[in-house]
């Protein structure tokens, strides 16, 4: 640590150390540089979970507990315990003493007395403790720490999962996503949204075989990562109750061409009562990207009792050989015809509609 240069860094209304990233070292395939890696681009990412874990507190009357499970510089963590209100406490863990070395200097300081620091394997961890929050946000994908997480998460406690190997859930290695998440996916202009729903039906499944199930609070896609936030809830029939929300589908594209895809989560991806009680603690935040959030939110509103999948006016244009058509006069019409038709937060040139593949394509 003593040679590692590091840099003073704000985000909400937290300030702490990270590494610098010219000074950090070379990261390669398969390599981390070992001192709290820190990714500015995931602010976005980390805002929107102290909302959730505000929520979270807010419907509590007990104190919480909260483990951050892969803190790295431990951003995610100590934002937590300064800019979340209420009774709770968070564990930061790493397996790397280098990350541990650094957060210890963060707590400090930050002056952050509701914390606790481990340095170990989460699984370890997991095998032993049992939290109210589980915060998962590994390189790569989530799948070596569902099992364990599922089982340590309290009643009615939330598991956050962070997904960045967006290549195999959108259908680049059909294999690897076969191999890990025992799903087929499909790579084709909704992509991300079966791969979302991958992922939500991997957890659906991974739960019910301890008698648990799961409600996804809210559910979001980028180009670069997924990210579900799930709460958890015990009981036979309700796993039973659950799983009829993970199916196989058949999927047809423009072409009338049909592939089979899954299994995969076939519910809703957000709770829109949760979503509604979110906007309003937005607005009580100081948070760098709350326009995104507000953005996020709004579409997952608009979204959330509609069916699976969307269209977008680029691929509907390159199909019909014709310059992308205005969202607003394609939602008009289908409005007008009596189908329901909202945007969506995958892309916003894509909308979701009830209207039948005939319509559309007319």
């Amino acid at each position: 640590m003593e040679d590692l240069e590091l840099k003073l860094i704000t985000e909400g209304k937290t300030s702490l150390f990270v590494p610098h990233p010219a000074k950090a070292g070379k990261r390669g395939p398969g390599k981390n540089v070992g001192y709290g890696f820190y990714n500015p681009a995931m602010e976005f990412c980390r805002d929107v979970t102290i909302l959730v874990v505000q929520w979270l507190v807010n419907k509590s009357n007990r104190q919480i507990r909260i483990l951050d499970g892969l803190s790295a510089s431990g951003i995610r963590g100590i934002r937590i315990a300064r800019e979340v209100d209420g009774d709770f406490t968070v564990t930061l863990n790493d397996w790397n003493e280098n990350a541990i070395e650094l957060i210890k200097r963060n707590l400090e300081y930050n002056n952050i007395r509701n914390a606790d620091i481990r340095c170990e394997n989460i699984n370890s961890l997991l095998c032993r403790e049992r939290f109210h929050y589980i915060d998962i946000d590994p390189f790569g994908s989530p799948v070596p720490y569902l099992d364990i997480a599922i089982r340590a998460v309290l009643p009615h406690g939330i598991i956050a999962v962070t997904a960045t190997d967006t290549a195999t859930l959108c259908g680049v290695y059909p294999k690897t996503c076969i191999r890990r998440y025992g799903a087929i996916p499909m790579h084709f202009w909704a992509m991300h949204e079966i791969g979302l729903r991958i992922l939500i039906g991997y957890i659906c499944r991974e739960a019910a075989k301890y008698d648990r199930s799961i409600e996804p609070v809210l559910s979001y896609a980028t180009d670069h990562y997924m990210r579900v936030y799930v709460k958890v809830e015990r009981g036979a029939r309700r796993a039973d109750r659950c799983l009829e929300n993970v199916k196989k589908v058949e999927i047809e594209d423009l072409k009338l061409n049909k592939r089979e895809a899954g299994p995969i989560w076939t519910g809703r991806l957000h709770d829109k009562v949760a979503v509604l009680e979110l906007k309003k603690i937005l607005r009580q935040k100081e948070l760098g990207t709350s326009r995104d959030i507000e953005k996020l939110l709004d579409r997952a509103l608009e979204e959330a009792d509609m069916p699976m999948l969307f269209y977008t006016v680029d691929v509907l244009a390159k199909h019909f050989k014709v310059s992308p058509p205005k969202m607003n006069r394609i939602m008009k019409k289908l409005e007008i015809e009596g189908y329901r038709v909202t945007r969506t937060h995958f892309s916003d040139s894509a909308f979701k509609t009830d209207a039948p593949r005939e319509i559309i394509l007319k």
